[in-house]
């Protein structure tokens, strides 16, 4: 079975910058590939190639079947896309947003309004179907754009971090409408740089960093290229430090890393539960009080800092620092660092593939 989304040696230059520098990637139907990479890397210059909203200088491309580059117009009518930001009409009605969407896809009015009540009631937004989209909270703003990126039931879903900048409680609920939606067969590609969100929802990750696909697999075969598991203890007396390495030395595989603040230690170890009892009793002996003591695996976060050389920006991209491809917030308005077109021009990209434009 061919891929629902398959894309070769992907290359696109803006000036002097290489945004895509040959990548590379597919993902089987029914699937989701999580797109991990931080700020620069090429995530969204990625989705915005294969949703049609920029050519390639070179490469190639199918989604659902069709060649983006041949017809695109073939692949807007197949694809959903949600961008970075909502693109919804602030002066429109919820209701009005949705069945907006429907008839630029060409659907009878009739069938419009149907959809729009269907989906308004799966993201809890009935009561809201009415107030124009300006007075919506932001995790309702979100809801409604995807929603409204469902609005043909499109086989392929592309996902630019839907959820940043949410709460806690809005983003598990986004979780799991794409849960639902993968279970009805779907097909997702997912930028995020929340790792526990492509722990949870991919069932494979591409790692891209300066325009290339650097790493790939399942959350545990990524997690496994970076070695394995680690005791983590904290000594209740700093001044003893020293001592727990000693105690620790003879279970260690690596070096251990000792964080004196803390009081916390981690030595890389092999042999699960019973090195941890092992390493527990050695202390005991030797009357080293310990305020934890625990055995973890890598995350994910441990193997995004392992390939790149640095942590997610998720945090910096939630206040402003950050935000998609090389962007960074001046003066209030969004400037490409790398030179590229504006990659939240979201609003514009979703109404773009929704109309079938060609850009």
């Amino acid at each position: 079975m061919a891929p629902a989304i398959q894309a070769e040696n992907l290359v696109k230059t803006f000036g002097d910058v290489r945004a895509l520098d040959g990548v590379s990637l597919d993902v089987p139907e029914g699937t989701v590939l999580g797109l991990l990479g931080p700020n620069g890397a090429g995530k969204t210059t990625t989705v915005r190639v294969l949703t049609t909203l920029l050519r390639p200088d070179s490469g190639h491309a199918v989604v659902a079947g069709v060649d983006v580059l041949k017809h695109p117009n073939k692949v807007r009518s197949l694809i959903g896309l949600s961008g970075q930001y909502a693109a919804v009409d602030e002066y429109l009605t919820g209701r009005e947003n949705l069945q907006m969407v429907g008839e630029l896809y060409q659907m009878t009015v009739r069938d419009a309004k149907a959809r729009a009540r269907e989906l308004l009631e799966w993201f809890n937004l009935t009561e809201a179907a009415d107030r124009t989209a300006k007075t919506y909270s932001g995790g309702m703003r979100r809801r409604l754009d995807l929603a409204a990126a469902l609005v043909v039931r499109p086989p392929v879903m592309f996902l630019d971090e839907p959820t940043t900048g949410l709460d806690p409680r809005n983003r598990l609920a986004l979780w799991e409408v794409i849960e639902t939606l993968v279970e009805q067969g779907t097909t997702l590609l997912l930028t995020t740089q929340y790792l526990e969100e492509a722990d949870r929802l991919a069932h494979d990750i591409a790692v891209v960093d300066h325009g290339k696909v650097i790493a790939r697999g399942t959350a545990d075969q990524l997690k496994a290229q970076i070695g394995g598991e680690r005791v983590e203890v904290v000594v209740h007396d700093r001044t003893l430090l020293g001592q727990a390495v000693e105690a620790l030395a003879p279970y260690a595989k690596g070096d251990p890393a000792v964080e004196k603040n803390t009081r916390r230690i981690t030595v890389p170890v092999s042999g699960g539960a019973k090195v941890l009892a092992d390493v527990i009793r050695e202390l005991d002996a030797r009357s080293i009080e310990i305020d934890d003591i625990g055995l973890r695996r890598p995350t994910l976060d441990d193997v995004f800092l392992s390939l790149t050389g640095h942590a997610t920006s998720a945090a910096d991209a939630e206040n402003g620092k950050g935000d998609g491809d090389g962007h960074t917030k001046r003066h209030g308005r969004d400037k490409h660092a790398d030179g590229a077109p504006d990659a939240d021009a979201a609003g514009a990209d979703q109404q773009a593939v929704t109309a079938g434009k060609d850009v």
